[in-house]
């Protein structure tokens, strides 16, 4: 009987040959594309931030339209009332036009005052572009073009006619004739080319075209 120790015994196995530089080269390819891994993205995206940006701005500017039933009267300003007894088919959108017995105001901000001979030579000639017969406003035309500027970039992102925006007109009743031709004068050089007359109807402020 053959007895072999095997804590004694040990297979022999043939040296391998040294890996050639090649070798060794496309093992670490492998080994570096076995462990990659995906980077991290660690940058903002400014294409969808503007998405939300647009979007945001187009509530703001929906939010700058008066209401009619928050807009306030006063000895300032008394809307006239309308003879149509039909209601209007929606409320309408733009941008509040407020003319008072004595300042003209675009959104909340308060661009001129309304002189107290308006009715026969409009605003004062320092707000015109040349003598007090020109109809153009001129700080009425620059707050109008702002708004302008702003509301068209949102009609094209949005889809939207962008060559006119529309404007709600809210004047006192006894505006003079001048003072509100200058007014919407001035809407049209600055591409306002719908307006919306805010007046009383059945007994609360409804918009009328």
């Amino acid at each position: 009987m053959n007895i072999v120790d095997a804590g004694t015994t040990r297979s022999q196995s043939p040296k391998q040959p040294p890996a050639s530089i090649v070798t060794y080269k496309r093992e670490l390819r492998r080994a570096v594309a076995r462990n990659r891994v995906e980077p991290e993205i660690n940058f903002l995206n400014i294409t969808a931030m503007m998405d939300m940006m647009t979007i945001i701005l187009v509530f703001l500017l929906k939010s700058l339209s008066t209401s009619t039933a928050s807009l306030p009267q006063s000895q300032d300003l008394q809307l006239p009332k309308s003879i149509l007894t039909t209601e209007p088919d929606a409320e309408p959108e733009g941008l509040p036009v407020l003319v008072s017995k004595s300042q003209i105001i675009v959104g909340e901000t308060v661009v001129c005052p309304v002189p107290p001979d308006a009715s026969q030579y409009g605003i004062e000639a320092k707000y015109k572009r040349g003598s007090r017969n020109d109809y153009f406003i001129v700080p009425l035309g620059s707050a109008l073009q702002s708004w302008r500027d702003t509301d068209k970039r949102i009609r094209m992102a949005t889809g939207r006619d962008p060559t006119q925006s529309e404007a709600i007109l809210i004047a006192d009743l006894s505006t003079p004739y001048r003072l509100l031709t200058e007014v919407m004068y001035t809407l049209g050089q600055t591409e306002f080319s719908k307006f919306h007359m805010m007046v009383l109807q059945g007994g609360k402020a409804g918009g009328q075209k």
